[in-house]
């Protein structure tokens, strides 16, 4: 058999009219978060000097006035400790973020905005949103609501089937340890 010649134009394109309705549905999801993603990801890049894991990491602690320890930032970013120490030595050196030791652990430090960074993340927020509402303006606000609501509910079986996974492997491990 020939392999085709036919550029993958994306995830999605992949799929076939055989496949399962789900797996369908998981690709079109997919597909369009990277979209979606690459526009925001190049138009911070271009109108705001900045990368998305930038922004991340100034949205996360503008929502905790006292700060976040790195492992906290981490955690949340979901990237290894040593992605968040070369993003907050970034932030830092251009007096956007500053490091202060934690006030119970000695070994960690929490990670606070400036002033200074405060002001240009909100600046970014702003135009930010702008970017995601004009992204998802080909739905009205009822269709947006119909989807907000699906999505909702596939968050929750989700985590119901994940709770159920992980219960399931901390028995199983348990009975291995057992025997």
């Amino acid at each position: 058999m020939k392999p085709s010649t036919r550029a993958v134009r994306d995830l999605e394109s992949r799929v076939k009219d055989t496949h399962h309705q789900a797996l369908k549905l998981w690709l079109r999801l997919l597909s369009c978060t990277t979209k979606i993603e690459a526009v925001i990801r190049t138009r911070l890049r271009t109108e705001c000097a900045t990368t998305l894991p930038r922004f991340d990491l100034l949205a996360q602690l503008e929502r905790e006035p006292d700060g976040l320890t790195m492992g906290e930032l981490s955690e949340r970013l979901m990237v290894t400790g040593a992605n968040v120490t070369g993003i907050t030595d970034q932030l830092e050196a251009e007096n956007l973020v500053r490091r202060a030791a934690h006030p119970s652990d000695r070994r960690a430090f929490t990670v606070h905005l400036t002033p200074r960074g405060r002001r240009q993340f909100r600046r970014m927020a702003a135009i930010h949103e702008k970017w995601v509402i004009e992204l998802f303006d080909g739905w009205d606000a009822r269709q947006q609501g119909q989807m907000y609501a699906l999505l909702a509910g596939l968050k929750q079986h989700v985590s119901t089937v994940h709770g159920r996974q992980a219960k399931r492997r901390k028995t199983d491990g348990a009975k291995e340890n057992a025997a």
